[in-house]
């Protein structure tokens, strides 16, 4: 990424956890102005760990700027989003924090900022309620790290002007992000309603002794997650029926994929479940820490999203 995009304003970045932190170092290193709003002590040193663990993840898919900024950190929501043109909100998963959050954003933004939620799954309809200028606020959720992934999905709610939906659609990816924009409104939205399905399952075959965290694992990086890399689920169920297509396989495995929907496991995450998974996790891990499980998702990670970013067919999609 060689120029910096055309941008009125700073970026804010409500909220420093792994999100918030991420999207201030894509928006950094992208070569945007970035100010970052967080009351905790710790808010800085997070943001410039994770600038540092992104700048080399940036270069060497070459989305890095030639012209990358360090964020602000403000302990305010309000000097962090005076001025600004874009206001990225990463908040933990709580409405009436989020609701509070929004007022005191909208008393101190510009009138034409927009607001983009990364909220996982909450309805950006809902998100609305009680805001000044709902039509400037819709959601915008990555895949985490923001610094490493290039896709996101866009939400609109039942009050979001379709002109702020396209404006934003263009923000993302004059930055280098792939987008997909949910036609309806659906909680969780893509990302983890698909996430949690498997997730679901994961954890009643380790939490009912069937296999181990780390075969259930192995089961999807070097099984099923490969194919998954170049073809989604739908596609590779296409491709089962041969000549036929999806048609071939629905008539073909329809019976029993009906069977195992109906055998799929319904876990409750009481205390003896997360007990099991949490052993079954750690014993996995081996005693390596956050730090270098992230180090090593990014580094085995770079080389499948160059290719990615290179593909042709995946650009025009």
């Amino acid at each position: 990424m060689n120029d910096r995009p055309e941008q009125p304003g700073p970026v804010a970045v409500v909220g420093a956890g792994t999100i918030g932190a991420g999207w201030a170092a894509y928006f950094a290193l992208s070569g945007l102005q970035v100010r970052v709003a967080d009351p905790s002590g710790e808010a800085p040193a997070l943001v410039a760990a994770t600038l540092e663990r992104a700048r080399p993840v940036m270069a060497a898919l070459g989305r890095l700027s030639e012209t990358p900024t360090v964020p602000r950190v403000f302990t305010d929501v309000a000097g962090a989003v005076q001025g600004a043109a874009h206001i990225q909100e990463a908040l933990p998963e709580d409405m009436a924090l989020k609701r509070r959050v929004y007022a005191q954003i909208e008393a101190a933004a510009p009138r034409e900022a927009v607001l983009a939620s990364s909220s996982s799954g909450l309805l950006p309809s809902a998100l609305q309620e009680g805001m000044q200028h709902p039509e400037r606020m819709l959601v915008v959720h990555p895949n985490n790290p923001p610094y490493l992934m290039p896709l996101v999905e866009i939400v609109a709610g039942r009050m979001t002007d379709p002109s702020i939906l396209a404006l934003t659609k263009s923000f993302y990816e004059s930055l280098g992000k792939r987008t997909i924009v949910l036609r309806r409104e659906v909680v969780g939205h893509i990302f983890n309603r698909l996430q949690a399905a498997l997730w679901r399952e994961a954890i009643h075959l380790v939490a009912g002794g069937y296999a181990s965290a780390e075969d259930v694992d192995r089961a999807v990086v070097e099984g099923l997650g490969a194919r998954w890399s170049v073809c989604g689920p739908l596609e590779i169920l296409h491709l089962s029926g041969g000549e036929a297509g999806l048609a071939g396989s629905l008539d073909r495995l329809g019976p029993a994929l009906q069977a195992w929907w109906g055998d799929l496991g319904e876990p409750r995450l009481d205390a003896t479940t997360k007990q099991a998974v949490i052993a079954s996790v750690d014993e996995a891990m081996r005693g390596s820490s956050y730090a270098e499980r992230a180090a090593r998702r990014d580094r085995l990670m770079i080389p499948l999203l160059a290719s990615s970013l290179t593909d042709p067919d995946a650009a025009a999609r």
